[in-house]
């Protein structure tokens, strides 16, 4: 990873209002570099996705918290969302498109591929009882 310009922590409850709370915030911290509406776009959908995952899956009829952490340097931004919940049995399964463990509940299964598909990398580490962190890149081309 190259050298930071700037980094942002913040940490919130995983509560459903707190969804467009971190939409927001990354919003906010990432026009410092004046990005493009599609790349501004593709990271707050992103982001929105990561966190709907905590408050649906990680705490679960309970109340935990978000940690979100963004990094800028010359022409990539950095995401890390972390929560401290159930954790994820099987990441690549849980990786699937469809793949869902919620399927009664109108769940699509796609959180991981929206975030794949508006983002240039994700890795997601998670381990049962200590809860999920996913990265998330996306490199910012300079506006014409």
């Amino acid at each position: 990873m190259k050298k930071p310009q700037n980094e942002m922590k913040m940490s919130f409850l995983s509560l459903s209002e707190n969804e467009r709370l971190a939409r927001v915030a990354i919003g906010g911290f990432v026009s410092s570099k004046n990005p493009r509406i599609d790349e501004l776009t593709d990271l707050k959908t992103a982001v929105s996705e990561a966190v709907t995952n905590c408050i649906v899956h990680a705490y679960r009829d309970t109340v935990g918290v978000i940690e979100m952490t963004a990094r800028l340097t010359d022409d990539c931004v950095y995401i890390k969302i972390r929560d401290r919940g159930c954790g994820i049995e099987d990441v690549k399964k849980a990786m699937e498109p469809l793949y869902t463990t919620l399927p009664d509940e109108e769940r699509s299964g796609l959180g991981f591929s929206v975030m794949e598909s508006f983002t240039d990398s994700i890795a997601v580490k998670s381990r049962l009882g200590y809860g999920t962190t996913v990265v998330m890149t996306k490199k910012l081309r300079s506006k014409i």
